[in-house]
C-alpha cells in the first residue's frame, strides 16, 4: 500500500504537464509585474481585461486537466485568484503599471471559465492526446 494515493488522472508525462503549467505560471508573473508591459494594438474595447480573463482561463484549464480531485481543483482555484489580486496590488507600487480592481475581477472571470471547463469532458484532453501519441 502506497503512502501517496494514486494520482488522478494517471498521466503518463505528468512531470511535462506539471512543467509547463508551472512555466506557463512564472510567465504570467512576469508578465505580470515587468516595468514595460506588452502592448498588442488591437483596436477592441477591454482588450486589457479580455487578456487579462485568457491568462487566467489558460492557468485554470491547464491544471484542471492535470488534477481531477474535487478538492484539488477547488484549491488550485483559489490560489489562482489570490495570485490575480496580489499581483495587481503589487503592480500599484511600479510607476509604469496601473492598479485596477477591474483587472481583478478580470482575473477571476478567467479562472471561473477555467474551473467550468474542468465540468466537462474537456477535462481529458491531455489524457486523449496522451493515448494518442502512445
Amino acid at each position: 500500500m502506497s503512502v501517496f494515493p494514486k494520482a488522478v488522472p494517471d498521466l503518463k508525462l505528468r512531470f511535462l504537464w506539471l512543467a509547463i503549467g508551472y512555466a506557463l505560471v512564472l510567465l504570467v508573473v512576469f508578465l505580470s509585474l515587468s516595468s514595460d508591459p506588452v502592448e498588442l494594438e488591437m483596436d477592441f474595447p477591454n482588450q486589457d481585461k479580455f487578456f487579462h480573463a485568457l491568462a487566467y482561463f489558460g492557468l485554470m484549464a491547464w491544471f484542471a486537466q492535470i488534477y481531477h480531485d474535487k478538492f484539488q481543483r477547488n484549491m488550485i482555484a483559489l490560489v489562482f485568484v489570490f495570485m490575480g489580486v496580489t499581483l495587481e496590488y503589487i503592480q500599484g507600487f511600479d510607476p509604469n503599471r496601473y492598479f485596477e480592481y477591474a483587472d481583478m475581477v478580470a482575473n477571476t472571470v478567467g479562472v471561473a471559465l477555467g474551473f467550468a471547463v474542468a465540468l466537462t469532458g474537456a477535462k481529458n484532453i491531455l489524457l486523449k492526446l496522451e493515448k494518442v501519441v502512445s
